[in-house]
């Protein structure tokens, strides 16, 4: 995992891996109206080696949400995890 702060510490941005190996990110911006949570997700995916990077944000936090759309993110909608085995009964 990787976690980058601003230099005033108004922002802060983690990288890492999530379910199945893919690279997952999130963002925390200190600060409202700035444009930082667009630059701070922009910066997610200089932090990634790959060309997927995927974000989970709130359906209703509406400005995390434009923060990711304006960055360039496509929103999926949601997923399902599929196991490969059925849990344990007792």
């Amino acid at each position: 995992m990787t976690c980058c702060q601003t230099v005033d510490g108004a922002g802060l941005v983690t990288v890492g891996r999530g379910l199945g190996g893919r690279w997952e990110g999130a963002f925390e911006p200190d600060a409202r109206g700035r444009g930082l949570g667009r630059r701070l997700v922009a910066a997610a995916r200089h932090l990634v080696p790959g060309a997927h990077l995927w974000l989970e944000i709130a359906p209703g936090d509406v400005t995390s949400l434009r923060a990711a759309l304006t960055a360039g993110f496509k929103p999926v909608g949601a997923e399902v995890l599929m196991l490969d085995r059925a849990p344990e009964r007792r």
